[in-house]
Parts: C-alpha cells; structure tokens; sequence
C-alpha cells in the first residue's frame, strides 16, 4: 500500500453510502444537526470546535473540511491556531487524567492499597 486518506478516496464515498444505507442517513443526519446554522452557537464557533473535534480524532478529512467552513464562517488564523493549542492541551490533559487510571490498575495489579487522599 503506498499511502493512507488520499483525496482520491473521496471516489468511495457513494460506495460507503451504497453499503450502509440507514446507518449512512443516521450518520448523515447527525452530522447535518450538528452543523446546522440556525443553533444557539454561531456557525464559527460550531466550526472551531469541529476543528478541535477533527484534530483529537486526527481525521485529516474532517480537519480539511472545517478549516474550509471555519474560514468562510469568519474564523481568522489567530482563532484556529489557538484551536489547534486548545485541542493539544486537552489531548494530553486526557493521557494525564488516563495516567490516574493505569496508577491505579497498576497499585490493584500489586495488591497495593490506594494512596490515602489526605
């Protein structure tokens, strides 16, 4: 295989579709709700979180399509790049919040009592 998420897969989509059609239209309908223009949070802001969204999933097609549609809502370079900061941060603050969880898997492992919370 020479490459992942190239452009030209965007040629599988009907294909996708074809093969999954109600879970496809669900798919589709959530997705259509979620960026719909007429909701409490202006279509900017709905499109810098799908950014933040897109960058901790890592879809490089999802990330490609919001930056478009953040651009043509307003959002400037300053507000995506400190998206991109945002998302980062929180990424890392979940390993950080996870690495709770594996301490205490790892103490459970031993059959070591947990650390007092005094």
């Amino acid at each position: 295989m020479s490459s992942y998420q190239a452009p030209e897969d965007r040629a599988y989509i009907q294909a996708l579709i074809d093969g999954a059609p109600k879970e496809a239209g669900a798919f589709f309908n959530l997705k259509y709700t979620a960026e719909r223009t007429d909701g409490a949070i202006p279509a900017k802001y709905r499109e810098l979180i799908s950014i933040g969204v897109a960058l901790t999933t890592q879809c490089a097609y999802c990330i490609e399509s919001h930056v478009q549609n953040a651009v043509k809502a307003g959002a400037t370079r300053e507000e995506i790049a400190e998206t991109v900061f945002i998302a980062a941060a929180l990424r890392a603050g979940g390993a950080a919040g996870n690495g709770l969880l594996a301490m205490r898997l790892f103490d459970e492992a031993r059959g070591t009592p947990p650390p007092s919370a005094d």
